[in-house]
């Protein structure tokens, strides 16, 4: 991408507000304008408004010791309170998976609290700034920074409660499965009306066309579809979306195929790179698949043989479950048209096939010894397979063959087997399934 790009405003907005920073700096620049208020009103010996000046208190002595020692004070609790919270963070990093790690400590909650430590230091470092005889609002101001110190106190004991339940395995995956539910539920309250369309069989352009193709690296998170509709109208033309969101592309890889009788400028390619959404890594906020792949993830992390804990991937599977329900209950578009039904924009989505085997061929893969991870994902396709049908009907069953079949080869006890076989035909489903497993033959006891 041009240089002129990379620095356009709102590329660069997007960058600022999608960081950690984005909080504490307004929080910290609130501060400092409010730091510098007061280093004017005592530059300028601006004084009370009539009647207000009996009810001030004065200045107390040594007031530049105490905002020292406040300034001392505040430094030593921010630092002590980012090194317990990156110990409690490094932990979850090896308990969960690395990619949550950032999201716990960017928490906008989080964000505030930084902020506010940040603040309350730069408005004490502006306040040191004043002179011994300061007047003005100055005074007020020093009992202002003993009450901002106090209140840090306060969310001192907040921002470590709130960090060691944050990392809470419980807490970790109701956290990551209501940030999915509600991304997924704002693209379907973005992605509703006439204009929003599925078509079975994706329109393929015509000639004549023209490749387009990235400017830039990176993970395209998501798109401004509707503003990708407009440059396709402007040019009387079809766009067809070349990858799935969520994917990393190269510099010029293909991006899209514009369906159209004159080939596109470089500004209308440039206007096209402006409405990719990029980010750097997983956005569960722009694609809400990320936040399944992320559970998914999780209960790997639990699988693994220094950890070792079924349970908790247990866990992640019935949020996964939850999750895999709400898709499966909605079908998202793949077009958009303009206000006279004509096609604009069209892009490839990932079937549900695709979505089970990313999902639950990992878990079926490292929990494959394991019966009861193997259960659950038996129990998770039959609760889905009532939302299904058609197509999605016969990927779902086609998945429950391979847990089944799974079952069938690490089962090896009889009493494994008849357990087993109690829960193959339980509760509501729509499945094929097999009533029983077929037992083993003995030889010469009971089979291991």
């Amino acid at each position: 991408m041009s240089p002129r790009l990379l620095l356009h405003p709102v590329q660069l907005f997007r960058r600022f507000a999608s960081s950690i920073a984005y909080l504490p700096t307004l929080a910290a620049a609130s501060y400092g304008l409010l730091g510098l208020a007061i280093l004017l009103s005592t530059t300028l010996d601006v004084g009370f408004p009539d009647g207000l000046e009996a009810w001030m208190p004065p200045l107390p002595d040594g007031a530049r010791g105490l905002l020292t020692a406040l300034l001392g004070g505040m430094v030593s609790l921010m630092v002590f309170s980012f090194s317990m919270v990156m110990s409690i963070l490094s932990q979850a990093g090896g308990h969960f998976s690395h990619k949550l790690v950032f999201g716990l400590i960017g928490e906008r909650r989080h964000q505030r609290v930084l902020g506010h430590y940040l603040g309350t230091i730069l408005l004490l470092l502006l306040l040191l700034m004043a002179p011994d005889d300061a007047r003005g609002w100055m005074a007020p101001a020093v009992y202002l920074a003993c009450v901002l110190v106090v209140h840090c106190l306060g969310l001192f004991v907040y921002f470590i409660h709130n960090a060691s339940q944050s990392v809470q395995i419980d807490a970790v995956i109701r956290d990551l499965h209501d940030a999915t539910l509600r991304a997924m539920q704002h693209q379907q309250a973005r992605q509703r009306g006439e204009r929003w369309r599925f078509m079975d069989a994706r329109p393929l352009p015509r000639a004549p066309c023209h490749e387009i193709r990235m400017h830039r690296e990176g993970y395209v998170q998501g798109a401004d579809l509707a503003a990708m509709a407009n440059l396709a109208a402007r040019v009387n033309g079809r766009l067809h979306l070349s990858f799935r969101f969520g994917d990393y592309l190269i510099e010029g890889a293909p991006l899209a195929v514009l369906e159209a009788e004159e080939a596109p400028d470089a500004a209308w390619e440039a206007a096209l790179q402006e409405c990719l959404v990029r980010l750097d890594g997983e956005s569960v906020n722009e694609h809400y698949v990320h936040g399944m792949t992320q559970l998914m993830e999780v209960a790997l992390k639990a699988l693994s043989p220094g950890i070792n804990d079924p349970g908790t991937a247990r866990l992640c599977l019935h949020r996964l479950t939850d999750l895999l329900r709400h898709h499966l209950a909605w079908q998202p578009p793949n077009a958009l048209l303009d206000a006279q039904q004509r096609l604009r924009v069209s892009w490839p989505l990932e079937g549900v096939d695709g979505l089970l085997h990313r999902l639950f061929v990992p878990l079926l893969h490292y929990g494959g010894d394991d019966q009861s991870v193997l259960l659950g994902l038996l129990k998770a396709l039959k609760a889905l397979s009532l939302e299904a049908d058609g197509t999605r009907l016969t990927a779902l069953q086609a998945m429950a063959e391979r847990v089944v079949a799974r079952l069938d080869s690490v089962s090896r006890h009889a009493m494994d087997r008849a357990f087993v076989g109690e829960r193959l035909t339980r509760g509501r489903h729509r499945l094929a399934l097999p009533r029983e497993l077929p037992s083993i033959p003995r030889e010469g006891g009971d089979a291991q």
